[in-house]
Formats: C-alpha cells, structure tokens, sequence
C-alpha cells in the first residue's frame, strides 16, 4: 500500500472508501473491503481516504483508538492500494463541500464507497446526497455484533472507558497485538 497526503495522488481511475475509520473496526472493514473487491472487479486502483488525527479527537479530545501508524497498518492488511491521509487541523476544518469534492475529483473515481451517517466539509455541510450529485455512491448499512447493537468507534470508545477491553476486542476484529493499548486500556 502507498500512503499519500491530501491533495497529492492523481489517478486516471479509482474506487475509494471514506471514513474517519478509527479503530478499523468491523464496521470500516466492511466499507473497505466492499471498495476493494468493486476496485478489483473494475481493475482499478483502491484507494482509502481518511483523516488524522479523526475530527472527534480534534474537536471533542475523544480517544483515538488507533494512532495512525497503527491505522495505516490495519489497511495495508485490507489489500488497500493507496491511503489518502489528511491531516484534519483547523484550515482543514474550515474548507466546505466543495473543495472536499474537488479533491476527490482528482482520484477520478468509478465508485465512492462511505457509511450512512457520512458527512463533510465544514460544519458537516455534505451529505450522501450531495456526493452522489458528483460521483456514483455506494453506501454500506451499519454491521452489528452478536447482541445485536451498531459497532462504532464510539461504542468501543465507551467499553474501554467501562474496563471492557476484551468486547472492545470482539468488535474490532483485530488481534490484541494490533490494538495500541493494552488489557487495561492504557495506550502502548
């Protein structure tokens, strides 16, 4: 996998994934895994577009369950061919819709592959609808655990908090040693 900043990689065709993708977790592989299989069937280059360090933690100081090292990693083992990393500070913060789809123009994309709650540019003035005003939008519903509930960031964020580390875990779908923080909770 090549790993590219924001604004650097051109491409005559792709098919991207976009998410925060924090913790690579069941429901984000699932939303890769969708763009790389499509990728591979339209034989062009697969592309995960994502942000560093997640607008929750730049916003809100919310845990970041992978450090980017770590995300980079959990995607490569994915079989993505190219990661967009931008770096989400407040300049990034402040650009609107249109130049985030500006951007994704330049990977001249087949297929846009995002979950259902999606939204960017500035204030999360886009939506799926907006993007599927400019490229061809597959969305991939929500993947829910054994009990039945939504996995999210969010979920694992509060089961760590609670001293839950091994359901964190089971919802991650990665092995301990890819996690970045130990039995207790403590970053590595």
């Amino acid at each position: 996998m090549k790993t590219h900043t924001d604004g650097v990689l051109r491409l005559p065709a792709s098919v991207i994934a976009i998410g925060v993708f924090d913790g690579v977790h069941q429901g984000h592989q699932a939303v890769i895994q969708q763009a790389v299989d499509r990728s591979r069937e339209l034989q062009v280059p697969s592309v995960v577009y994502t942000f560093d360090p997640p607008p929750r933690a730049f916003f809100q100081g919310a845990r970041i369950l992978t450090p980017l090292p770590v995300k980079l990693e959990r995607l490569a083992a994915l079989q993505v061919d190219h990661a967009i990393v931008a770096p989400f500070d407040e300049s990034y913060a402040r650009c609107g819709a249109g130049p985030f789809i500006e951007r994704l123009a330049k990977l001249n994309p087949l297929e846009v592959r995002v979950g259902e709650d999606f939204r960017f540019g500035r204030n999360r003035e886009g939506d799926i609808n907006l993007l599927n005003q400019h490229f061809q939008v597959k969305i991939t519903h929500p993947v829910c655990c054994a009990e039945g509930q939504r996995i999210s960031s969010t979920r694992i964020r509060q089961l760590i908090a609670q001293g839950e580390i091994e359901r964190s875990f089971s919802l991650l779908g990665w092995s301990e040693q890819h996690f970045g923080y130990d039995e207790r909770g403590l970053e590595r």
